[in-house]
């Protein structure tokens, strides 16, 4: 369907490097995904059991905490009922992602073109702050699917030029031995994966190296790889697992003080991931802004679900916005400090994310990814 019938939604389609005003993107927004013409079938099923109206309830960041958290919903919903009608009968999909089953079975979201161009032009614009290298092979070390990491970083590589080489993992069998009492079987299973990385560092010349923490502290324990990541590698991105402030510093400082190491902090429910705040001390925390209004974060108490001061610790709450996808009040694994974010952006900045312990009464197991 064209926005030329409502300009309301124009600005749901603004121009990839503009940020679109706050109140006028969720009210396009609501629009959007509240239309019988244009939302998708879950939306407009779901919005029969709110005790609100979106489309005269919601017009500010701070009403999205009207909509309840309907993440657990999207384990075993059909992905044609994420897609919104108003993409036509042939929606472009790039693929059907899903969460890494930490806490269950896992939750399902459908990923389309127009978001993913609008994702990659904002990280090839931060990638062009850290000086990122154009033109240079990536080596990474991480899901190929069904998670979104390995997309991610398949259409980064495409638009930043370069080989990508890859070393492919499963999280869910790691989690799977830990939660057994298999330590042994998921120590080997990380080497196998060392090994397989140490082929392409020695044999090709990788520009970009990404992958987990974990597996990201056992490459530093062979002073080998150590070496060659020393000469060949310009920038070190981690993610998909939380990297402690000491930890983060060592690997820095003294494992690899000629690579520039970037920090990457998303999820697949959230159709992408952000990065670190550019200009950052080294005795600065790791901080990570959104990508408002599209992903933004706030950081609450978890009883009270009421957002907790700046500079102090609480439970990560996400949240997705786009024409491809609504998805608010998400709350995550993790916990944050809350910290101020950059003028304009909508929510909060994030902070020294760390896993909690429980979630929904099951045990997170963060294995390597």
């Amino acid at each position: 369907m064209s926005n030329a019938a409502d300009p309301v939604l124009d600005v749901l389609d603004c121009p990839v490097d503009l940020v679109p005003d706050g109140r006028a993107f969720i009210e396009a927004a609501m629009r959007w995904h509240f239309d019988p013409r244009t939302g998708s079938p879950f939306w407009l099923e779901r919005a029969e059991n709110l005790d609100f109206d979106p489309l005269t309830d919601v017009h500010t960041f701070a009403d999205l905490r009207l909509f309840p958290n309907v993440v657990n919903e999207f384990r075993d919903v059909r992905v044609e009922d994420l897609v919104p009608k108003g993409y036509g009968s042939r929606p472009e999909v790039i693929g059907v992602f899903e969460s890494g089953g930490t806490t269950g079975p896992p939750k399902l979201v459908v990923l389309l073109a127009d978001w993913m161009d609008r994702l990659m032009h904002h990280h090839d614009r931060i990638m062009d702050e850290f000086a990122y290298p154009r033109g240079a092979n990536w080596l990474s070390l991480g899901p190929s699917g069904p998670h979104i990491f390995g997309e991610l970083i398949r259409q980064q590589v495409r638009r930043r030029g370069g080989f990508r080489f890859s070393v492919d993992l499963d999280p869910r069998w790691v989690k799977k031995l830990i939660a057994e009492n298999r330590l042994d079987e998921a120590r080997r299973y990380a080497e196998h994966l060392i090994d397989q990385s140490a082929y392409a560092l020695r044999t090709q010349d990788i520009g970009v190296l990404v992958t987990t923490p974990p597996l990201l502290v056992r490459l530093s324990r062979r002073d080998e790889l150590v070496a060659l990541i020393n000469e060949k590698v310009r920038v070190i991105v981690w993610a998909g697992a939380h990297l402690d402030p000491d930890t983060r510093a060592l690997l820095r400082d003294e494992v690899f003080p000629d690579v520039q190491i970037v920090g990457n902090y998303g999820s697949t429910m959230i159709m992408g991931s952000v990065s670190e705040r550019t200009g950052l001390d080294d005795d600065d925390a790791c901080v990570f802004d959104p990508f408002s209004p599209y992903i933004s974060f706030s950081v609450v108490d978890p009883e009270t679900r009421r957002e907790v001061p700046y500079g102090e610790r609480g439970q990560v709450v996400m949240h997705h916005i786009s024409k491809n996808l609504l998805l608010p009040n998400n709350l995550e694994r993790d916990t944050a400090l809350r910290v101020q974010p950059p003028p304009g952006q909508l929510g909060d900045a994030v902070a020294d994310v760390a896993p909690l312990a429980f979630l929904e009464d099951e045990r997170v197991i963060e294995g390597v990814y």
